[in-house]
């Protein structure tokens, strides 16, 4: 059986990142414990599993760009299996070396969510950094300023649509995928997430840049 021209197209490394999270994807979806909010979380990862092929023929990327988009939807599709306030990370920790993180600091609420929305600005500040660079012709400090701007706009637009959510789905379908957890402030700390770790990747790209 022969491959479509999309994929023929990507690099070996490319190709096997996005068949690692097309079958991460499927694996989700096994006995799977909230069916009735998961697919709201998966829709972006099946729109990323068949518009990449496509878009990375007509625009490539470098191989670490899109190990860093697969990373962040990796993470992201483990959220949406569990919903964010339920992933078991606690009972992962605890089954290894007999302590969890929650022990260690006290949480009282599930953090999955905030781990990926800092990844969120983390991981995608690359991509669109070489996006500027590569494509639009900005410079180093322009694409720099763009991505972190770029982390900054998608985590608001994120919060408005989760916000907007609760407007328009029955209430105990809003609470299971915005993954608030009574925390009022719970929007603002997770662009605060996507901002600071967007800023990391920045000094890491920074530094990085100095040593090379």
């Amino acid at each position: 059986m022969q491959l479509p021209a999309d994929l023929r197209a990507l690099p070996a490394a490319q190709f096997r990142a996005l068949a690692a999270l097309a079958l991460m994807l499927i694996i989700a979806q096994i006995d799977q414990p909230f069916p009735e909010i998961a697919w709201l979380h998966h829709v972006p990862t099946v729109l990323l599993l068949v518009a990449a092929p496509m878009l990375l023929r007509r625009w490539p990327l470098s191989d670490g760009a899109v190990v860093a988009l697969v990373l962040f939807f990796a993470l992201h599709t483990l959220g949406g299996r569990y919903t964010y306030s339920s992933v078991p990370y606690d009972d992962w920790v605890r089954s290894l070396i007999g302590s969890a993180p929650s022990d260690w600091f006290g949480w009282t609420r599930n953090h999955y969510d905030r781990l990926v929305h800092f990844a969120f600005g983390l991981l995608f500040y690359a991509p669109i950094r070489e996006i500027g660079l590569r494509w639009l012709g900005q410079s180093r400090i322009m694409a720099a300023i763009v991505s972190i701007g770029f982390a900054l706009s998608v985590g608001a637009l994120y919060e408005i649509f989760e916000g907007l959510l609760t407007l328009v789905v029955a209430p105990e379908m809003a609470n299971g995928y915005n993954g608030q957890q009574g925390d009022m402030w719970d929007a603002q700390k997770d662009m605060g997430l996507a901002f600071v770790g967007s800023l990391l990747a920045a000094g890491c790209v920074r530094w990085s840049g100095r040593r090379g």
